[in-house]
């Protein structure tokens, strides 16, 4: 009866890292990086889609990103895209290539992006106490069901609190990983 519980706040804890995680690859941190590109949604034909799905995005250099469109037409709407996505990035044509040169990140700009490092991992603690919340709240219902003795009770609210410890500890180091990252020239 405990088990799925814990099963399912695991789960979730989990989820709220990998969250934390792709928020992080999504942190312009000097170098390019593909994964830099991966919110930005391009005007296909009248849809949005992922611009992974309209053109490759390959690392040309530490600090040059190149897209290639598989359709001609789409170099516009990608420039768009990149422009209208708010990551401060400037794509060049160049015939049916674009290229993004990313610039130096200054002091201020590294300062800053710690400091949206540091929101990003609270939401991700928010996240895994709220699924303590759940967990122990599920626990406490079963024991007014009495399905469960206070012992079990006792030990699972044990259990689940190590798993939120342990899953919070998971966060704390890839935000001092990601901070050492942004932080080094």
């Amino acid at each position: 009866m405990i088990d799925p519980i814990k099963k399912d706040a695991t789960q979730k804890m989990l989820k709220a890292i990998d969250a934390l995680k792709n928020a992080f690859l999504k942190l312009r941190t000097g170098r390019a990086h593909a994964g830099l590109l991966d919110g930005v949604v391009v005007d296909y034909y009248g849809s949005d889609v992922p611009l992974s799905q309209v053109a490759s995005v390959v690392v040309e250099d530490a600090r040059t990103l190149s897209i290639t469109p598989w359709e001609k037409p789409m170099v516009v709407a990608i420039e768009k895209a990149i422009l209208k996505s708010n990551l401060g990035l400037t794509p060049n044509a160049a015939g049916q290539t674009i290229r993004i040169n990313l610039p130096p990140l200054t002091e201020d700009r590294r300062k800053d992006l710690v400091k949206v490092v540091k929101g990003e991992t609270e939401d991700a603690r928010i996240s895994i106490r709220n699924a303590r919340r759940d967990a122990m709240q599920a626990i406490k219902d079963l024991l007014k069901s009495k399905q469960i003795s206070e012992n079990d009770e006792k030990r699972a609210e044990t259990d689940v609190q190590k798993l939120t410890d342990q899953h919070i500890a998971l966060a704390e180091a890839a935000a001092a990983a990601k901070e050492k990252e942004l932080l080094t020239m």
